[in-house]
């Protein structure tokens, strides 16, 4: 596992939070994706080689492949998948479950944090992201909610945070 100081978590929005929904060739879910590479690549260039993944559908699997894509250009890198409990996607369509075994087929590390689901599993999942990073890309639009957890524990943990907002549904980009 990566040292801390060079380890980058992400939080972000599942697809049911998003104003696109699972609507990927949209183009707001298009800028954030590039928002996302941004982020991403812009750590790199501060020396972040570790990225950690908690597997959720939406913005955790779009991060995901984006950090694999770095990790194609720059071999060092590690990606790692903090999976909250060994039935996380057993409930979701197949089209997902395929694109969530493939990615995590393809991570270098896969963490498993909690042994069987409980109320608290995604919680912890995320808090252990938080705990071996210092650096949070959050894609997040201030709504309640595991996203919200996240960023509000990043920041009592004084870890930095890149904001990448998403604007809510309705709203005006």
């Amino acid at each position: 596992m990566g040292a801390r100081q060079e380890s980058c978590a992400f939080t972000g929005h599942r697809p049911e939070k998003l104003p696109w929904g699972e609507r990927e060739e949209d183009p707001r879910c298009v800028d954030l994706k590039r928002r996302i590479t941004d982020a991403v690549e812009a750590a790199y260039e501060e020396g972040y080689r570790h990225f950690l993944c908690g597997m959720a559908r939406g913005c955790d699997l779009y991060f995901c492949e984006i950090a694999l894509a770095l990790r194609a250009r720059h071999p060092e890198v590690l990606v790692e998948a903090a999976i909250p409990c060994p039935t996380q996607a057993d409930r979701w369509p197949p089209a997902d479950r395929e694109r969530y075994e493939d990615l995590l087929s393809r991570c270098d590390l896969q963490t498993m944090v909690s042994e069987r689901y409980t109320p608290f599993c995604m919680q912890r999942r995320d808090r252990y992201m938080v705990d071996h990073a210092s650096l949070l890309i959050a894609a997040f639009d201030g709504t309640p909610g595991g996203t919200q957890y996240t960023v509000h524990y990043a920041m009592s943990r004084k870890i930095e945070i890149v904001d990448l907002p998403i604007t809510p549904q309705g709203a005006d980009h």
